[in-house]
């Protein structure tokens, strides 16, 4: 796999992509079969929302119309049953003692109709869920209910954040106020009022607390509603603001069902100080982030990604695949990203930050959702979640399964995918809980190349222009196609041993299958550049030839892979103010890379012929078959499988004392590396397997926060981290030669902030240093003028990334939330290094450098000055206007370490740019039904930018730059009705 600006493969020839040969379950279906199953789905989803809208516009309604004189109570009740659509539960021996009533209200909320009815009667009703409940009054109760300002703070139970406008009122209507920014409120309540307060906000269960004479209520945690079982919360690594002395932020449920639209989870994070996210060719999961100049992809992943406390990097390279898991999003109830080191445990460690996701676990409450979404470009999306809740039995389950399809945002994009997710959790006993899960994502979209400035603004197709597109039988066709299969599958053991100690342990495992397509030679174009490729002529050159062979097909890079893992986490408290966390963390990884033909464009084979040669690198073809003549299905140009085996311990202390708390962390792990060769060494040749290459790797970190007051707090980290280089800077390229270069690398870091939280305004502000060393690359590049494909490896490179971030929120006003942020950042590289080694497609060492002349060049990739403002607005009480501005500067070009051959050089440096986003929320009732109707508009203005830049020879001039612009307007709508 890959993740470059354009996909390459790891090893050579022509740019990867994945493909999956679906083989079992769903994916079997045939086309027809699959068709009609997704347009059962749709017509289930359109015909429940046509019947509940119609059932609600006739008979059910919040407002009540009554003119009623000297009616009985029951009477009275029935009519409002039949107007609001409210089930009443009442028995009727306590009507028997009831008042008359009489009252004539016209549109009237119900529960004001409701309070009038009941004044004065010897019963009183609540509202749960949708049914009304009339019981008897407690008069002495209700008389004695203590007239104060009740004061008290709503935070997540897991992640401590408070919770920003969530509800509180009185049980049965009356009185209610809703939280600040820092998750306070006050409400004053007088004798009568009610003795039960409700607290409750979207995605929480609801919480009831019974008034006593405490006026001042403390801490109220909620719980999320997806997450009432928490086996998956603790296998994670969860920061506490104002407690764990990292840099964090946490994006709740809501946040993403509201402002994620068509997007990535990367974009969602766009509005994070320090980070940058790109949707590179505009392809469907082509996203990539870059935190504190530290990317996402390929053979540089020094982003992490863990699920549910799940590792899912790229083993070999670090990379991370968004197309992996495209429908996570729809069942994760909580985001954390976490800022340079973290708190993160994980033996294999990121410099740039920690992205944890926890899914859904186990619902308590039975029910579910469909979802319908479309939108530009013709997106589409259809999702169903259903969840059985938990039985007496203790065993309830989840399941979760969407489509997604549409035509991408550029000529040729088009793609498809199918996403699941299914939990199934048993209570063994009242300590320990068991839980299985599995998700993933089937999923193919097309991808495109990036391009010079002026062959973009001279395109006809303009933007959606994409260079590699062609036609084949009067088709449309496009070679470069991404497909993967990527399932996870983990089993959560919780055990909570004694009132102190606790053992969690998760098994896992991962399979990947994929590749994707290519093509091998030339074709000639229809007319000019900006038109499509003729691959029908091609089909008759290939005829044409004598010998039959082909001189231009159609392949498939395939990237297989099977990664077994192991994390172990025990807990417990050595005393009243310390807590103790260790554990182990296990990978074995083996990853299966081959290209094989997969059209013929009408030759009779593919000539593939071994030509031998004693220099590194330059032998091309399978020596066990030298005169191969491959056919569709074939391996040819390379086949070999790497393995990666990884495990290590890790140990953390926690103190916390009144306003005190710190950590230390130390780790300790071992990596072995080893590749296997089928095609460069023959099947009777020892070297065919490389022996394993070992590091040893370490990390200590340690931080500590004090609360200053109830408003401030200050916190400061240290770490410094070693770990082992990736996979293609261990051996030489193409061979199974060891690179003696190859070290690991090296990350000193340390960071100081601050934060502030008062009821209306809240600030955090951090200062960081990170020094880089011994960082090593393997990239692999397209050279525009020789029209080439190359490979260079490049070892002992040092950079610097330091910087500033500051992010607030303020709420002047309760219907509105203002929030912004501004990061600026200073990220250079601090060394030259070299030498190193230039390889072609054919495996061929071209040249040599001698020194690569690096010192105070830009790290490029990503912005180092970022800016965003965002406003949500509530103009209704169920309907919520949004909106944000992004802002992206001091921006420098990625360039080819190779070129940097002469001192003074330096890339690109891309336009500054900013973008809006809009999106709109309403929320109401169909049929007593909970709906949601959302509206997501991205770059609202339409605004024409260059999100990715890649200056191969560092000239510094946008003319020789290759480059993606962003994607245009877009906009998606979806409607979800929960059950």
């Amino acid at each position: 796999m890959d993740f470059s600006t354009f996909p390459v493969p790891l090893h050579n020839d022509g740019r990867v992509n994945k493909f999956k040969n679906a083989t079992k379950g769903f994916f079997r279906m045939n086309r027809e079969t699959k068709r009609k199953f997704i347009m059962r789905i749709k017509l289930i989803a359109v015909l429940l929302f046509a019947v509940c809208m119609h059932l609600s516009a006739k008979s059910f309604s919040q407002n009540i119309t009554l003119a009623e004189k000297n009616s009985s109570l029951q009477t009275v009740l029935n009519k409002i049953e039949q107007q609001s659509g409210y089930d009443i539960f009442m028995q009727t021996e306590l009507l028997a003692g009831s008042n008359k009533v009489s009252l004539n209200v016209k549109n009237e909320a119900l529960t004001k109709v409701l309070d009038r009815v009941f004044k004065g009667q010897p019963v009183t009703y609540a509202i749960v869920g949708h049914t009304i409940v009339v019981k008897e009054k407690n008069a002495q109760t209700s008389a004695n209910a203590p007239a104060s300002l009740y004061t008290g703070k709503v935070i997540d139970a897991v992640t401590k954040e408070p919770l920003i406008g969530a509800s509180v009122g009185v049980k049965g209507g009356g009185k209610a106020t809703s939280t600040s920014l820092n998750g306070t409120f006050k409400l004053n309540l007088e004798n009568g009022d009610g003795t039960v307060l409700v607290v409750s906000y979207i995605g929480y269960v609801t919480k009831e607390i019974t008034l006593s004479g405490t006026t001042n209520l403390g801490e109220i945690e909620l719980k999320s509603s997806a997450s009432a079982m928490n086996e998956v919360v603790v296998t994670g690594d969860v920061a506490i603001d104002r407690k764990t002395p990292v840099a964090v932020t946490t994006i709740n449920q809501r946040f993403i069902e509201e402002k994620l639209g068509n997007q990535d989870i990367p974009q969602l994070l766009s509005i994070v100080p320090g980070v940058m996210a790109t949707q590179g060719d505009g392809g469907y999961g082509d996203s990539r982030i870059n935190i504190r100049g530290f990317n996402s992809g390929s053979k540089k992943g020094n982003v992490a990604l863990t699920i549910n406390g799940i590792p899912v990097n790229d083993m070999e390279n670090g990379s991370l695949y968004w197309s992996d898991f495209s429908g996570l999003t729809d069942v994760t109830t909580s985001l954390q990203l976490q800022r340079g080191l973290g708190a993160s445990k994980i033996i294999v460690p990121s410099f740039g930050g920690t992205i944890n996701i926890t899914t859904r676990g186990t619902e308590t409450e039975k029910g579910g959702y469909i979802s319908q979404g479309i939108g530009s470009d013709g997106y589409e999306k259809t999702t169903v979640l259903l969840s059985t809740g938990l039985d007496k039995n203790g065993w309830a389950a989840t399941f979760q399964g969407s489509r997604t399809q549409g035509r991408g945002n550029a000529d040729g994009l088009n793609f498809l995918g199918y996403n699941y997710f299914f939990n199934i959790s048993k209570q063994l006993t009242p300590s320990q809980t068991l839980s299985l899960s599995v998700m993933g994502a089937n999923q193919t979209h097309g991808q495109r190349p990036d391009e010079l400035i002026s062959d973009w603004q001279n395109a006809p197709q303009g933007i959606r222009w994409n260079y590699e597109l062609g036609v084949k039988d009067g088709k449309q066709i496009n070679p470069y196609n991404n497909n993967f299969s990527k399932p996870l599958f983990s089993l959560n053991h919780e055990w909570n041993i004694n009132g102190s100690s606790s053992l969690s342990t998760v098994l896992y495992a991962t399979y990947g299958t994929g590749g994707g397509g290519g093509i091998q030679g030339e074709a000639p174009r229809v007319s000019n550049l900006y038109s499509p490729y003729d691959y029908t002529a091609a089909e008759k050159a290939n005829f044409a030839n004598p010998d039959g062979s082909a001189s231009t097909y159609f392949y498939s890079s395939h990237n297989d892979h099977t990664w077994y893992g192991l994390r172990s986490t025990y807990r417990t408290e050595l005393s009243k103010y310390l807590n103790l966390s260790a554990g182990i963390d296990a990978r074995y990884y083996k990853g299966t890379h081959y290209k094989t033909v997969t059209d013929l464009l009408g030759a009779d084979y593919v000539y593939d012929p071994y030509t031998g040669s004693s220099n590194l690198g330059s032998r091309s073809g399978d020596i066990n078959n030298p005169e191969h003549r491959a056919m569709v299905g074939d391996k040819i140009g390379y086949f070999n499988k790497d393995n990666v085996i990884s495990g290590g311990v890790f140990a953390q202390a926690e103190y916390s004392k009144d306003d005190f708390s710190a950590f230390v962390t130390v780790t300790g792990s071992g990596t072995g590396n080893q590749r296997n060769d089928y095609y460069n060494y023959l099947n009777s040749d020892p070297n065919q397997s490389s022996k394993y290459v070992n590091f040893f790797n370490y990390q200590a970190k340690g931080g500590a926060n004090y609360n200053i007051n109830e408003a401030m707090n200050v916190f400061a980290n240290v770490g410094y981290m070693t770990k082992a280089p990736y996979f293609d800077n261990v051996f030489q390229k193409f061979t199974n030669t060891i690179n003696p270069n190859s070290v690991s690398e090296k990350l000193l870091s340390y960071e100081l902030g601050y934060g502030l939280k008062l009821a209306h305004f809240s600030a955090k502000l951090n200062a960081y240093r990170t020094q880089y060393n011994d960082e090593s690359f393997a990239t692999s590049y397209f050279d525009q003028p020789t029209n080439q494909l190359y490979t260079v490896n490049v070892a002992g490179v040092d950079e610097l990334h330091q910087g500033l971030e500051l992010e607030m929120k303020l709420k002047p006003i309760k219907e509105i939330t203002l929030n912004g942020m501004l990061s600026y950042g200073d990220w250079r590289y601090t060394n030259d290094a070299g030498p190193t080694t230039v390889y072609n497609s054919q495996q061929q060492a071209v040249k040599t450098v001698n020194k690569v002349y690096l010192k105070d060049i830009k790290v490029g990739d990503a912005a180092q000055t970022t800016a965003a403002l965002g406003a949500d607005i509530d103009v209704l009480p169920d309907l919520t206007i949004g909106g944000n501005y992004f802002y992206y500067g001091n921006y420098y070009s990625d360039f080819n370490f190779a070129n940097a051959g002469q001192p003074n050089m330096h890339p690109y440096k891309l336009p500054n740019y900013s973008i809006w986003n809009l999106n709109g929320v309403f929320r109401f009732k169909i049929a007593g039904l909970n709906a949601v109707l959302i509206g997501n508009v991205n770059n609202l203005l339409n605004t024409k930018y260059i999100a990715d830049s890649y200056d191969g020879n560092l000239t510094g001039n946008a003319a020789n730059a290759l480059v993606y612009y962003g994607l245009g307007r877009t906009f998606v709508t979806s409607l979800k009705i929960k059950f």
